[in-house]
């Protein structure tokens, strides 16, 4: 992939997504920006992709539909991207996903099919139906397009900061956001963050190759970032870039949630949160001393 692809990719959803707000903050003494993807539509960055994708849809695809899996964010993205272009979209979620991701993705017209996270596989269920019925699958970070359309997000970091960013810290979980914001930044440092013991893409990069989340991984609040193994795609990207990592810790998670509401009244969920607050911060893996510096909040 390529940044082109990311910056025709931003051209082709202006308009279908907010250009969400760039804000200044401090953490330990530091000044960085924090890119509020919380006050995107559906709350999360991921309608970014799944409007990329939708968009480039034949007429033919388009009237089979399409079909997704996801825990939640992805699902309002590709639900709201196809309830506005008129598709038929059914979405496969884990029956433990949080309800008001549930039923904001039913309001768009969604049909779900639900599954066990411990026991099924929600690719298969999802491949299942689209050979039954024809569907596209939208995958939620395995797609060069998703990629694209999430990569938006560093476009439009560049340009509210007026200057290329030097470092750019953002939650990962399949790796998505932080690689197609990768392409787009190709100047910055790239560091993911990702929960405690859901650090598969952590530990890919350490390895050199794909590892899967080890078996029984713990639970988190993170439910956005429960990614079991990442993807060639992503991990293609971010391992040419060299990007750095970091694993945190619930007590860091919920810190930084309480940081964005306090400092700055905004309400951003626990897999948003994974980018540290002062907690973390001091624990940021160092390449390089870096300026200007943004997190992007999903």
């Amino acid at each position: 992939m390529t940044r082109k692809e990311v910056v025709d990719a931003a051209e082709r959803i202006a308009g279908s997504v907010l250009t969400t707000p760039l804000i200044e903050t401090m953490i330990r003494g530091h000044r960085l920006w924090l890119k509020c993807e919380c006050l995107q539509t559906g709350g999360a960055f991921k309608l970014r992709g799944a409007t990329n994708r939708l968009l480039l849809l034949s007429p033919e695809e388009r009237a089979r539909g399409v079909v997704a899996f996801s825990s939640g964010n992805h699902a309002q993205g590709v639900a709201i991207a196809a309830n506005r272009l008129g598709i038929a979209a059914t979405i496969v979620m884990p029956a433990d996903a949080p309800r008001i991701k549930i039923e904001a993705t039913h309001a768009q017209g969604a049909e779900i099919v639900f599954f066990d996270r411990a026991r099924d596989s929600r690719e298969t269920i999802a491949a299942g139906i689209a050979a039954d019925n024809g569907a596209t699958v939208v995958p939620s970070f395995d797609d060069v397009h998703i990629v694209a359309g999430q990569g938006s997000v560093g476009i439009e970091i560049a340009e509210q900061l007026g200057e290329a960013p030097r470092r750019i810290i953002i939650p990962t979980g399949g790796g998505g956001l932080a690689s197609g914001i990768a392409l787009a930044c190709p100047e910055a440092e790239i560091v993911c963050v990702e929960p405690e013991g859901w650090d598969d893409m952590g530990r890919s990069l350490d390895a050199g190759k794909i590892v899967p989340v080890g078996p029984n991984p713990p639970p988190t609040l993170c439910d956005a970032l429960q990614t079991p193994r990442v993807s060639p795609i992503t991990f293609a990207i971010l391992r040419e870039r060299g990007a750095l990592h970091l694993a945190v810790s619930e007590a860091e998670v919920r810190e930084a949630m309480s940081f964005a509401w306090r400092e700055h009244g905004l309400t951003v969920e626990p897999g948003g949160s994974a980018a540290p607050g002062s907690r973390a911060f001091h624990r940021l893996p160092q390449r390089s001393r870096c300026g200007r510096s943004a997190r992007a909040h999903r």
